[in-house]
C-alpha cells in the first residue's frame, strides 16, 4: 500500500473517531443517567463536589470501534484484542453502576487479557539482555511468556485506572501515550498499528471537550480500563520487538507515568500492611493538589510529564544504540529527582505547623521575620 494512502488512512481514523466520540458523548450521558451510572463524592479521593455522571467511555469505545470496522486491519490479533477489549468494557459498565468488587474485576480482566494471549498469539516473548557478559543480545521468556504479557496487560490496564482522578488527567494522558506510539508506529513500519493509535487518540481528544475542568461527564472505568487495556496490547503487537535496549525501554517509557503511579501506590500500601487494591489519597496528582496546584495546574504539570517521556521515546527509536541509553539514563535520574521532589515538599508540609501556631522547641521570631514569613506565604 502506498505511502500516502496509509497516511490518509491514519488521518481519516483520527478525524471519525473524533467526530463520532464528540457525537455519541452527550447521549451517554442522558444514558447514564437512565441507569445510575452517577458519581457522587462521597469521601476526600474525589476532586469534584455535585454528582456527576459517568459512563463516557462507552462514548469512546463506540467511536473506536467505528473507526477501526472502517479503517483497521482486523486480523486475528486485532479480533481477538477488540473482544476483549468488549469484556472489559462490559465489565465497567456494570462497575460504574453497581460498584463491583475488586476481586471480580481482577478475574475478568485477566480472561480479557488472555484472550489475545492465547487465542490470538498475542505475546511478549524477550526482553532486551542487560547481561554485558552474554553474546545473546535477548533474554527469552519461553514459558513465562504467556503469564508476563498477562500480567503487563492487567498492569497497564489498572495503571491508567489509577491515574483516573482529575478532570482530563487519564484521557489526555492516554491521548498523549496513543500520539506517541502512532509517531513510534510509523518510524518502525507498523502501519497497522498507526492507524489503531490514530482512532484511540481521535476517540480520546473527541471526548476531552466534555471531561476537562470543570467535566460534565466522566469516564469512568468503562473508560479508563478500555484504554489502559488498548495501550497495553498495541504496546505488545509493536513496542516490544525493537532491536537492543530500545525493545524495552520505548513501553515503559511511553506509559511511563501511569506505571510509576501504580508501583507507588503498591509499595505505599503494601508498606502501610493494606491491600495493594485499596483505594486512598495518595497518588501523584493528589499530591499536587495537596502542593497547592488547583486541578488545571495539576493535569497540565502531568501533561507535560507523560508528553516529555512520550517524546523521549520517539527519539529512542530513531537513534542509535549508545545514544538511547545515556538518553534513558538522563530521563531515569530525572524522574529520581522529581519523585523526590514532590515528596520533600509533601514532607514539608506535613512537619509544617498549622497558620498561628509556633513550632515546637523554636524561640520566638522576631517582628521583622514574621512579617517577612507572612509575605512568603502569601
Amino acid at each position: 500500500m502506498p505511502e500516502y494512502t496509509v497516511i490518509w488512512m491514519i488521518v481519516a481514523a483520527f478525524l471519525v473517531a473524533g467526530v463520532l466520540s464528540y457525537f455519541f458523548t452527550p447521549y451517554v450521558k442522558k444514558f447514564a443517567h437512565k441507569i445510575g451510572a452517577i458519581d457522587v463524592p462521597k469521601d476526600t479521593r474525589r476532586m469534584h463536589k455535585e454528582p456527576i455522571p459517568r459512563l463516557g467511555g462507552l462514548g469512546i469505545f463506540m467511536a473506536f470501534l467505528c473507526s477501526i470496522l472502517l479503517f483497521g486491519k482486523l486480523d486475528t490479533p486485532m479480533l481477538c484484542v477488540l473482544l476483549g477489549a468488549l469484556l472489559i468494557v462490559v465489565l465497567g459498565i456494570f462497575d460504574d453502576v453497581m460498584a463491583l468488587g475488586a476481586k471480580l474485576k481482577f478475574v475478568v480482566q485477566i480472561i480479557a487479557a488472555a484472550i489475545p494471549v492465547c487465542i490470538g498469539g498475542l505475546r511478549i516473548d524477550m526482553f532486551t539482555n542487560l547481561n554485558p557478559f552474554s553474546d545473546d543480545m535477548y533474554f527469552h521468556l519461553g514459558i513465562f511468556a504467556i503469564p508476563v504479557t498477562i500480567i503487563w496487560i492487567v498492569g497497564i490496564t489498572n495503571a491508567v485506572n489509577l491515574i483516573d482522578g482529575l478532570d482530563g488527567l487519564a484521557v489526555g494522558v492516554s491521548s498523549i501515550a496513543a500520539i506517541t506510539m502512532l509517531a513510534v508506529a510509523l518510524l518502525t513500519g507498523e502501519m497497522g498499528i498507526a492507524i489503531t493509535m490514530g482512532a484511540l487518540a481521535g476517540a480520546c481528544i473527541g471526548f476531552m471537550p466534555y471531561n476537562l475542568n470543570p467535566a460534565k461527564i466522566f469516564m469512568g472505568d468503562t473508560g479508563s480500563t478500555f484504554l489502559g487495556y488498548m495501550l497495553a496490547t498495541v504496546s505488545i503487537m509493536g513496542l516490544f520487538k525493537f532491536y537492543a535496549v530500545i525493545s524495552f525501554a520505548v513501553p515503559f517509557l511511553i506509559l511511563g507515568l501511569p506505571i510509576f503511579d501504580m508501583a507507588n501506590a503498591i509499595i505505599r500500601r503494601l508498606a502501610e500492611g493494606r491491600s495493594p487494591m485499596s483505594p486512598d489519597r495518595g497518588h501523584v496528582h493528589h499530591k499536587l493538589i495537596d502542593m497547592g496546584f488547583n486541578q488545571k495546574q495539576a493535569v497540565a504539570i502531568l501533561y507535560a510529564v507523560s508528553g516529555t517521556l512520550g517524546l523521549t521515546a520517539v527519539i529512542l527509536t530513531s537513534s542509535g544504540e549508545v545514544k538511547a541509553i545515556f538518553l534513558l539514563l538522563a530521563v531515569l535520574v530525572a524522574i529520581i529527582v522529581g519523585a523526590c521532589v514532590i515528596y520533600g515538599a509533601e514532607h514539608h508540609m506535613h512537619r509544617r505547623p498549622p497558620e498561628g501556631e509556633e513550632p515546637k522547641n523554636v524561640p520566638p521570631a522576631q517582628p521583622e521575620e514574621k512579617e517577612k514569613n507572612s509575605d512568603e506565604q502569601d
